[in-house]
């Protein structure tokens, strides 16, 4: 027997797909962003990450000894958000702020050596997580194409 809250909440759902919402970027935007967070939550859930500590750990490592503005600004993260970030990481151990050498009032950011390794375990995380999103989009070009349209509509 159907219980009554099932047959509520499909009729909500075909509702919903019915409708002009179902066909909205914004719409289709929020819940691509729910999903997308739930299931890079699951995938980095083994290290304790979330996405924006992710991709800083990732671009230090790649850039080592760039300035927090720098990093800030190349994430699209704002200052006050970045630097609230910076300390969590920081009393995580995970990351450095050491003097910039020309610029006495900006710090330059490293990985600490927990860093680096917390960063090669989320590689694998990363990994699984892009094999999901790749088997979701069914190929390499069509993975390619979703990255050039978000792109698009960052930029």
């Amino acid at each position: 027997m159907e219980k009554i809250s099932q047959t509520y909440e499909s009729s909500i759902a075909d509702v919903l797909e019915a409708s002009a919402v179902a066909q909205s970027v914004v719409h289709q935007l929020r819940r691509a962003h729910g999903q997308f967070v739930h299931r890079f939550l699951h995938h980095f859930s083994r290290v304790d990450l979330r996405p924006a500590e992710f991709c800083v750990l990732a671009l230090i490592a790649e850039r080592p000894g760039r300035k927090q503005s720098e990093i800030a600004t190349a994430l699209g993260i704002q200052r006050a958000n970045f630097v609230a970030l910076m300390n969590d990481l920081e009393s995580r151990c995970l990351t450095e702020r050491r003097s910039a050498p020309n610029d006495r009032r900006s710090y330059a950011l490293h990985l600490t050596p927990a860093g680096q390794h917390l960063l090669a375990d989320a590689r694998r995380a990363e990994a699984d997580f892009e094999a999901d999103c790749l088997e979701r989009l069914g190929s390499l070009r069509a993975r390619e194409q979703f990255l050039t349209l978000l792109s698009r509509l960052i930029g």
